[in-house]
């Protein structure tokens, strides 16, 4: 897969190795074209204008809603909210349907693998509502060990951060449902939807939530998919323009979902860039993507494993595992480590990646991270294991 010339940061930097995408993305020129033509040829706002840039403006909003329902494989486009970021989908939730129906002693439960966007909302409604909130543990394999009787909602990752364990979720969901019919479950797809096809309705999950700026769309906007029946349930996150029915001195009412969480303007450039994303991955292929990457990921695991020292988490079954290396070698931090690929141009990320309870239960406080996307090669692979070498070289380690 050679597409690195759509994407112009590749010529700004020529050797430029770009292997953080677990982050954020890089950007195609097609989506940066969206997004300029926006503000060079159609800014206005969206909703109630009379004239034709507004009311195109409107247009290429929901246009872009519908595609991004199809992407999903949702009913309908009204059960798809825009906000900034999956962190806010998530808080969305916990404020609007959660807090307001968790009785004390009610169980929340989020699994050890979660970013802190989908463990600490959770845990602190558990807090103020003095419900239960428990911690699902996976086992040696890397693979969730859960029991989900008497759960009131759970809260589980598609895609590990870390690990880059792919969770089996419509196997999880329906296990969860038989053992427990009114369980509510919130799946963080920020690093699946990106990389995999993802069917609402196969997984028959009750809440979804991605980022557009890991599927190559820009900054600031998020999606939030949920069944509609749920939704209906559900009081506004924020309150002001557009997402009212009627305002008096005494009292508002507010107008049906989408509209309903969708408070004041916008991110419309963002939203239009998403859908121009969209176009751009279903133009190259899902599940051409996800072969790709996988390749990669097998290719880097093989290489890495010629290194002493390393310990490598996450499953060893390539099948079970997304294009996500988080690493250490034994005796140098994993700042150090990204500090020397950084010096060679090799973005990787260090750190407990937003995951410190999963770093704890691995025991140890920081991991280097690699992670792939379609514009990766197996060149910026080779240069990224030349990287590693040259860490442990300076650190005078075995090679």
């Amino acid at each position: 897969m050679n597409i690195k010339k759509d994407f112009p940061i590749f010529a700004a930097h020529k050797d430029l190795v770009y292997l953080d995408s677990a982050s954020t993305s890089q950007k195609p020129q097609r989506v940066i074209d969206e997004i300029t033509n926006f503000y060079t040829a159609q800014n206005a706002n969206v909703r109630r204008g009379l004239y034709p840039l507004s009311e195109k403006a409107t247009v290429m909003v929901e246009k872009a809603r519908k595609k991004i329902a199809r992407f999903i494989n949702a009913f309908s486009a009204d059960e798809v909210i825009f906000v900034r970021n999956t962190t806010e989908a998530i808080n969305l939730v916990s404020y609007s349907l959660v807090s307001h129906n968790i009785k004390r002693g009610e169980r929340i439960a989020a699994t050890i693998m979660e970013h802190h966007s989908n463990f600490v909302p959770w845990q602190q409604v558990a807090l103020q509502k003095s419900a239960r909130f428990g911690v699902l543990d996976i086992n040696e394999n890397f693979q969730l060990h859960a029991d989900f009787q008497k759960i009131k909602l759970l809260a589980i990752t598609h895609v590990s951060n870390v690990l880059g364990t792919i969770n089996p979720i419509r196997k999880i969901i329906a296990t969860a449902r038989k053992q427990n019919p009114d369980i509510i479950v919130l799946v963080d797809a920020a690093q699946s939807v990106p990389h995999m096809k993802v069917d609402v309705r196969d997984l028959d999950c009750d809440f979804l939530a991605f980022s557009g700026h890991k599927m190559l769309a820009g900054t600031g906007v998020g999606i939030l998919y949920g069944k509609k029946k749920l939704l209906d349930k559900m009081d506004p996150f924020l309150f002001g323009g557009e997402m009212i029915q009627e305002v008096t001195a005494k009292k508002t009412t507010f107008i049906t979902p989408p509209a309903r969480f969708e408070a004041g303007t916008p991110d419309i450039a963002g939203i239009i860039g998403l859908g121009a994303a969209i176009d751009y991955l279903e133009d190259v292929g899902i599940d051409k993507i996800q072969k790709h990457e996988r390749q990669l990921m097998e290719y880097c695991l093989e290489n890495m494993d010629k290194l002493c020292g390393l310990t490598i988490y996450g499953p060893k079954d390539g099948t079970k595992r997304s294009g996500v290396i988080s690493f250490n070698i034994e005796g140098i931090h994993a700042h150090d480590v990204a500090q020397v690929l950084g010096d060679m141009g090799i973005c990787i990320r260090s750190g407990h990646h937003c995951a410190m309870p999963l770093h704890n239960r691995l025991g140890v406080s920081a991991t280097a991270r690699a992670s792939f996307y379609l514009y990766n090669d197996e060149q910026d692979i080779d240069k990224f294991i030349k990287g590693l070498r040259k860490a442990k070289k300076i650190f005078k380690l075995k090679k």
